[in-house]
């Protein structure tokens, strides 16, 4: 199949081309007339709170959508008369915007630096965060007429919009930085600057490709709000090393004396067949988010689905006609220091260094590097994992530190606790009130103004309000305490009751234990589904059991590098944090499945090329050493523009997105080195000829040296 296409691509250039164009151009198309769909609030409803949250819609108390202006003075003590003045202009300009229902009387904070507005607004979460905008504008406005004041917002729907732009600011900072710092890495390899270029825009192309097909696939898979920040780390890393593989491959053909058409077609018969078997491993892999049952992971897989089956059609078609139409041209024009040295160093050079004393010595070097991965991976032993929260978020963003300042001034105003129960005839108010004074007596809740318990028909729901900050223990210990001891003892005596806690804090909790909870699962399916693939691909179950077994190895890694990295301060400075003592709880599942296939990725070509060698009939130490010198080169290449990429994210805002830089960056790492350089070669010459059981493999040929003369090299 990659030949016919890659032969009919070569034999038609232009047309091949103009197909990818118009491919590309009407997927921009989409992502331009398409709206995209984002997950509501009732999809990531999970556990007890998730119930709690059912029941108070069911029973219409959810209550409406709120904002919150806080004014507070920079020099100290506030103003009253001062305050009152833009308390009295905000109210103004808030009560003549549409969607504000009704804008309260200002609340003074007891100690005299702060005042508070509460606003209510129409409709439900959704409208407010289609109209908060223009919220954030009046209250922009008041704040250029009273400069001595801080006026800033805050809010549910004003959070997520800071948020999302703080994403949107990471993108875009990603996106100036990966393309030049890509180009240059393939300008190293290749030195010329048609044949950087190519693997670059064939790899940006794939990404806007796939965001464009990615827009109606939202209503079936709801953007979670990683999909754009996913599409562009997975899709740069894995497009550019599926033209790096193409490529090498056509050019090193071309070396031994192939005409263009010809080392296109070989290339396609070798590097194209392991660029599919690369990518339906990813796939393969990415498609256990989906038995996570989480719509924020399924988003994700699709989202790479997608922009993998992109990158892969693009290096079987569009890649063949451009190297047909260019010929020897993709090596011009050259920069000569690069070129001169990559001709000095030849393909391989390096490596073939690397390699011998493991081919050498294969015992010793097998043992060091697993202790050198065990000891990188012990780390992931004391990982802890949690949803995060307002403390995890960056501080750049106006509306955290804002929502932090709010809370500091008005503890009842910080992250809520929704005891919803109903009864049989009547709604249990007796006992959610009895409820409410033994949780204020133990000092860790407090009541936030207004009515604290709301009732409707046989529901009703109290509202108590954490004074401990949402991510520390003592927050999950006072949740456990509510739901394990405070609440059963309220409702003990209450006939046919049924009661669940829910709220924030309490939502973040139930989704992180849910996620542990299908993390053997997503585990099983990939590993699974990964051994099958090594299987029926090689037809060899050692290669299979070693192909996953070293895969864990680099997801140990990761988790290990994670551990040392965020649940500690000494890197604080240099990555621009401040550590949360624990990993967010949806980052080791989903870079398990990313690393299990980008590991994938070039494993399959290393030991494609080692295949071919032990099916020439070389000895096994023979082939291990020529399949590992002629494709270090590439493998490494590849490895350096994954780093690069995924370093990148580790510089930008969002923890999230530091956690999922740094880990991949340093799995790939050690993937691509210790892992692939060392310990495969070292297993595979171990195993001999049993590695590929119960293949028929050749018998050694006439030009094959002994096995002692090669380890005595």
């Amino acid at each position: 199949m990659t030949v016919r296409a890659a032969r009919w691509s070569a034999t038609h250039p232009w047309r091949a081309i103009g197909l990818w164009l118009i491919l590309v151009a009407v997927a921009v198309g989409l992502s331009v007339m398409v709206p995209k769909q984002t997950t509501k609030d009732a999809d990531t409803w999970v556990g007890q709170s998730g119930q709690a949250a059912e029941l108070i819609q069911q029973a219409g108390l959810d209550g409406k959508p709120s904002e919150t202006v806080l004014v507070t003075d920079p020099d100290g003590p506030l103003d009253k008369a001062e305050a009152t003045t833009a308390l009295a202009q905000l109210k103004q300009k808030l009560t003549a915007i549409d969607s504000v229902d009704t804008v309260g009387d200002p609340v003074w904070s007891e100690n005299g630096k702060a005042a508070l507005l509460p606003i209510e607004l129409k409709g439900s979460a959704d409208d407010a965060a289609d109209n908060v905008e223009k919220l954030v504008a009046a209250t922009a406005d008041v704040q250029k007429d009273n400069q001595s004041l801080s006026i800033q917002q805050t809010g549910a729907a004003s959070l997520d919009a800071g948020i999302w732009k703080q994403v949107g600011n990471d993108l875009a900072k990603a996106e100036k930085l990966s393309l030049p710092i890509t180009f240059a890495l393939m300008l190293l390899v290749f030195g010329a600057l048609i044949a950087a270029g190519i693997p670059v825009l064939l790899a940006f192309s794939a990404v806007g490709a796939a965001l464009g097909f990615y827009a109606p696939l939202s209503y079936l898979f709801p953007d979670g709000g990683s999909v754009a920040n996913v599409v562009l780390l997975i899709g740069m890393a894995v497009g550019v090393d599926y033209s790096l593989f193409y490529l090498k491959r056509e050019r090193e053909e071309r070396r031994r004396g192939h005409s263009t058409v010809d080392a296109v077609e070989i290339a396609a018969a070798t590097s194209g067949h392991s660029v599919v078997v690369s990518g339906l491993a990813v796939i393969v892999s990415m498609a256990g988010l989906y038995v996570a049952q989480d719509p924020v992971f399924s988003s994700m897989a699709t989202a790479t689905i997608v922009v993998v089956a992109v990158a892969v059609l693009g290096s079987l078609t569009v890649l063949p006609a451009l190297l047909a139409k260019l010929g020897h041209r993709v090596d011009r024009p050259r920069v000569p220091l690069i070129w001169r040295l990559n001709r000095r160093i030849g393909p391989g050079g390096i490596s073939r260094r690397l390699v011998a004393p493991v081919l050498r010595f294969p015992k010793i070097a097998l043992l060091l590097s697993a202790v050198a991965v065990v000891a990188l991976a012990v780390p992931a032993l004391g990982m802890k994992t949690d949803p995060g929260g307002l403390n995890t978020l960056p501080g750049t963003i106006p509306e955290v530190k804002t929502m932090q300042q709010l809370q500091a001034n008005f503890p009842s105003e910080g992250m809520a606790y929704d005891v919803v129960a109903k009864a049989d005839g009547k709604a249990p108010v007796e006992a959610l009130t009895a409820l409410q004074q033994s949780a204020v007596a133990t000092q860790q809740f407090v009541v936030p103004p207004g009515q604290a318990v709301r009732t409707s028909g046989d529901t009703a729901v109290l509202t108590l309000v954490s004074v401990l900050p949402d991510t520390s223990e003592d927050a999950k210990a006072a949740l456990d305490q509510l739901r394990d001891t405070l609440v059963p003892a309220a409702f003990d005596k209450v006939p046919g009751a049924t009661w669940a806690v829910g709220g924030e804090t309490a939502s973040g909790v139930d989704y992180g234990a849910n996620q542990r909870d299908k993390l053997p699962y997503v585990i099983a399916f990939v590993l699974g589904l990964t051994l099958l693939m090594m299987l029926f691909t090689f037809r060899s179950p050692a290669i299979a059991i070693v192909t996953t077994l070293l895969n864990l190895a680099s997801v140990a890694v990761c988790f290990g590098a994670l551990s040392l990295v965020f649940q500690h301060t000494w890197a604080e400075g240099l990555l621009d944090f401040t550590s949360p003592g624990f990993v967010i709880s949806w980052i080791p599942l989903f870079l398990f499945v990313i690393l299990i296939g980008l590991s994938m990725d070039y494993h399959v070509f290393v030991l494609g090329r080692i295949r071919e060698a032990v099916q020439d009939g070389l000895a096994p130490a023979e082939a291990v050493r020529r399949g590992i010198t002629e494709s270090a080169g590439v493998v490494t290449s590849a490895a350096a523009v994954m780093v690069s990429v995924f370093a990148l994210f580790a510089t930008l805002g969002m923890i999230e997105m530091k956690q999922m830089g740094v880990g991949l960056a340093v799995a790939v790492l050690v993937d691509a080195t210790l892992v692939r350089i060392v310990m495969l070669p070292a297993i595979l010459v171990l195993l001999g000829r049993k590695a590929w059981w119960p293949n028929k493999l050749a018998k050694a040929g006439a030009g094959e040296r002994p096995e002692r003369e090669l380890i005595s090299v």
